[in-house]
């Protein structure tokens, strides 16, 4: 194990989702762990109010809590790629899927398949201390307002666990959550 608390086995099957996502499309991968159950989804909230304010480009944002006797729990909310699809829409939806249950069926499908491995966030998350979280953010695009970003996020704490951000990016991004407030 390194000082992370990550098995060779979990840091290889990181580097290697990494990848994959890289090749992909251009979106960046940030997991960040905290020690706390409650800090991941403190900064998602932080985060999904940058998105709607449009200073991030979140393709998905999910947190992993590790629970004392040891069971991860993932918190997924409605994936960021169908927000815009999902609200303008859903009304015009609604009517459609209750007469047309096969279709409500495939379009929810489809709607899982996007954004970070379930399985890569659980067992990432399983390799973490009891009673601790874990954020994983999928960013669509590299944002032109960084420096307000990394305001909105200092002193929040957490570690990165792994990123596929620059290094001078991923050590900006560190230097602020380790920051003091």
């Amino acid at each position: 194990m390194d000082p992370q608390g990550l098995t060779d086995t979990a840091r290889a099957r990181i580097s290697n989702y990494i990848n994959k996502e890289n090749n992909k499309h251009m979106s960046r991968l940030v997991v960040v762990g905290y020690d706390d159950p409650y800090k991941a989804e403190e900064v998602r909230l932080k985060l999904r109010k940058l998105h709607s304010e449009y200073l991030l480009d979140l393709e998905d944002v999910v947190v992993a809590v590790k629970d004392e006797k040891g069971k991860v729990k993932l918190h997924q909310s409605v994936n960021l790629t169908a927000d815009g699809a999902v609200s303008y829409g859903f009304l015009g939806s609604l009517t459609g899927l209750i007469f047309l249950n096969a279709a409500g069926a495939t379009g929810s499908g489809a709607l899982t398949d996007v954004g970070v491995n379930e399985t890569f966030m659980k067992e990432l998350s399983a390799t973490l201390s009891p009673g601790s979280s874990t954020l994983f953010v999928l960013l669509r695009s590299a944002t032109p307002y960084r420096d307000r970003v990394l305001e909105e996020l200092k002193g929040t704490g957490g570690k990165i666990l792994k990123t596929s951000l620059s290094h001078e990016d991923e050590a900006k991004m560190q230097a602020a959550l380790s920051a003091a407030r």
